[in-house]
Protein backbone atom coordinates (compact mmCIF):
# COMPACT_ATOMS: atom_id res chain seq x y z
CA UNK A 1 0.00 0.00 0.00
CA UNK A 2 1.35 3.42 -1.04
CA UNK A 3 0.87 6.05 1.33
CA UNK A 4 0.76 9.94 -0.07
CA UNK A 5 1.99 13.10 1.62
CA UNK A 6 -0.31 13.20 4.66
CA UNK A 7 0.15 9.26 4.99
CA UNK A 8 -3.24 7.93 3.88
CA UNK A 9 -3.86 5.18 1.03
CA UNK A 10 -3.29 6.95 -2.17
CA UNK A 11 -5.58 4.61 -3.83
CA UNK A 12 -8.45 5.89 -1.65
CA UNK A 13 -8.08 9.33 -1.36
CA UNK A 14 -7.89 8.97 -5.04
CA UNK A 15 -11.54 7.79 -4.95
CA UNK A 16 -12.15 10.18 -2.13
CA UNK A 17 -11.40 13.21 -4.26
CA UNK A 18 -13.26 11.93 -6.50
CA UNK A 19 -16.35 11.52 -4.23
CA UNK A 20 -15.16 14.89 -3.16
CA UNK A 21 -15.41 16.68 -6.88
CA UNK A 22 -19.14 15.08 -6.67
CA UNK A 23 -20.03 17.34 -4.17
CA UNK A 24 -18.32 20.18 -5.18
CA UNK A 25 -20.16 20.27 -8.82
CA UNK A 26 -23.48 19.78 -6.47
CA UNK A 27 -22.23 22.66 -4.13
CA UNK A 28 -21.82 24.80 -7.12
CA UNK A 29 -25.21 24.62 -8.22
CA UNK A 30 -26.68 24.80 -5.17
CA UNK A 31 -24.31 28.12 -4.76
CA UNK A 32 -25.83 29.37 -8.51
CA UNK A 33 -29.42 28.67 -7.13
CA UNK A 34 -28.67 30.71 -3.86
CA UNK A 35 -27.83 33.59 -5.70
CA UNK A 36 -30.91 33.33 -8.31
CA UNK A 37 -33.58 33.00 -5.48
CA UNK A 38 -31.35 35.79 -4.20
CA UNK A 39 -31.63 37.80 -6.43
CA UNK A 40 -35.12 37.21 -8.01
CA UNK A 41 -37.32 36.45 -5.01
CA UNK A 42 -40.46 38.72 -5.04
CA UNK A 43 -43.19 39.50 -2.65
CA UNK A 44 -44.34 40.68 0.95
CA UNK A 45 -41.22 38.25 2.64
CA UNK A 46 -38.77 39.81 0.31
CA UNK A 47 -36.34 41.99 2.92
CA UNK A 48 -36.53 38.99 5.47
CA UNK A 49 -35.58 36.17 2.40
CA UNK A 50 -32.85 38.45 0.34
CA UNK A 51 -31.14 38.99 3.69
CA UNK A 52 -30.72 34.55 4.25
CA UNK A 53 -30.36 33.39 0.62
CA UNK A 54 -27.54 36.23 0.85
CA UNK A 55 -26.49 34.16 4.00
CA UNK A 56 -27.07 30.87 2.42
CA UNK A 57 -25.09 31.67 -0.23
CA UNK A 58 -22.04 32.90 1.43
CA UNK A 59 -21.81 30.35 3.51
CA UNK A 60 -21.97 27.74 0.59
CA UNK A 61 -18.99 29.10 -1.51
CA UNK A 62 -17.21 29.20 1.59
CA UNK A 63 -17.71 25.23 1.77
CA UNK A 64 -16.90 24.82 -2.27
CA UNK A 65 -13.32 26.27 -1.19
CA UNK A 66 -13.23 24.15 2.10
CA UNK A 67 -14.08 21.01 -0.74
CA UNK A 68 -11.91 22.33 -3.45
CA UNK A 69 -8.88 22.60 -0.72
CA UNK A 70 -9.23 19.41 0.78
CA UNK A 71 -9.70 18.17 -2.76
CA UNK A 72 -6.12 19.42 -3.38
CA UNK A 73 -4.38 18.17 0.03
CA UNK A 74 -5.71 14.43 -1.16
CA UNK A 75 -3.49 14.97 -4.37
CA UNK A 76 -6.76 15.21 -6.99
CA UNK A 77 -7.60 18.54 -9.01
CA UNK A 78 -11.09 20.16 -8.21
CA UNK A 79 -13.42 20.32 -10.55
CA UNK A 80 -13.22 23.97 -11.83
CA UNK A 81 -15.51 24.57 -14.96
CA UNK A 82 -19.60 25.36 -15.72
CA UNK A 83 -19.19 22.01 -17.61
CA UNK A 84 -18.02 20.06 -15.11
CA UNK A 85 -20.41 20.91 -12.92
CA UNK A 86 -23.64 20.77 -14.81
CA UNK A 87 -22.18 17.38 -16.11
CA UNK A 88 -21.87 15.97 -12.30
CA UNK A 89 -24.77 17.84 -10.31
CA UNK A 90 -27.64 16.53 -8.89
CA UNK A 91 -29.02 19.26 -7.58
CA UNK A 92 -31.72 20.51 -8.87
CA UNK A 93 -31.43 23.92 -10.70
CA UNK A 94 -33.70 26.79 -9.98
CA UNK A 95 -34.05 29.02 -13.07
CA UNK A 96 -36.70 32.02 -12.51
CA UNK A 97 -37.54 30.89 -8.94
CA UNK A 98 -39.03 33.98 -7.49
CA UNK A 99 -41.68 32.66 -4.73
CA UNK A 100 -41.40 32.48 -1.42
CA UNK A 101 -42.08 28.95 -0.97
CA UNK A 102 -40.74 27.61 -4.30
CA UNK A 103 -37.38 28.90 -3.21
CA UNK A 104 -37.37 27.17 0.40
CA UNK A 105 -38.16 23.94 -0.93
CA UNK A 106 -35.37 24.56 -3.63
CA UNK A 107 -33.41 24.91 -0.56
CA UNK A 108 -34.52 21.96 1.15
CA UNK A 109 -34.54 19.76 -2.28
CA UNK A 110 -30.77 20.66 -2.88
CA UNK A 111 -29.55 20.39 0.74
CA UNK A 112 -31.41 16.74 0.82
CA UNK A 113 -29.03 15.65 -2.36
CA UNK A 114 -25.89 17.44 -0.54
CA UNK A 115 -26.29 15.49 2.61
CA UNK A 116 -26.68 12.45 0.51
CA UNK A 117 -23.34 12.49 -0.96
CA UNK A 118 -21.93 14.11 1.99
CA UNK A 119 -23.30 10.99 4.10
CA UNK A 120 -21.63 8.46 1.67
CA UNK A 121 -17.89 10.69 1.77
CA UNK A 122 -18.91 10.43 5.76
CA UNK A 123 -18.60 6.72 5.40
CA UNK A 124 -15.67 5.91 2.84
CA UNK A 125 -13.32 8.55 5.00
CA UNK A 126 -14.19 7.06 8.46
CA UNK A 127 -12.66 3.93 7.09
CA UNK A 128 -9.79 4.91 5.15
CA UNK A 129 -9.38 6.65 8.53
CA UNK A 130 -9.13 10.06 6.72
CA UNK A 131 -9.92 12.23 9.77
CA UNK A 132 -9.73 15.34 7.73
CA UNK A 133 -12.51 14.53 5.67
CA UNK A 134 -14.60 13.14 7.93
CA UNK A 135 -14.48 16.21 10.42
CA UNK A 136 -15.59 18.50 6.83
CA UNK A 137 -17.97 16.10 6.31
CA UNK A 138 -19.72 15.53 9.80
CA UNK A 139 -19.75 19.63 10.06
CA UNK A 140 -21.05 20.24 6.77
CA UNK A 141 -24.04 17.78 7.76
CA UNK A 142 -24.38 18.95 11.11
CA UNK A 143 -25.09 22.71 9.64
CA UNK A 144 -26.73 21.36 6.78
CA UNK A 145 -29.55 19.23 8.74
CA UNK A 146 -30.38 22.48 11.15
CA UNK A 147 -30.68 24.64 7.95
CA UNK A 148 -33.19 22.06 6.37
CA UNK A 149 -35.04 21.67 10.37
CA UNK A 150 -35.37 25.20 10.58
CA UNK A 151 -36.38 25.64 6.01
CA UNK A 152 -39.26 22.86 7.09
CA UNK A 153 -40.39 24.49 10.20
CA UNK A 154 -40.73 28.29 8.07
CA UNK A 155 -42.46 25.59 5.58
CA UNK A 156 -44.54 24.55 8.15
CA UNK A 157 -44.05 21.07 7.66
CA UNK A 158 -42.60 18.42 9.39
CA UNK A 159 -38.59 16.48 8.71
Amino acid sequence: MKLNAIGLNEETSQSLSNDLNQLLANFQQYYQNLRGIHWNIKGKRFFDLHEKFEELYVDANLKVDEVAERILTLGGVPYHTFQDYSSNAKVPVGKNVSKDEDAIRLIVDSLKELLIIERRILDTSDEAKDEGTNSMMSDFITEQEKTVWMMKAWLAEGI
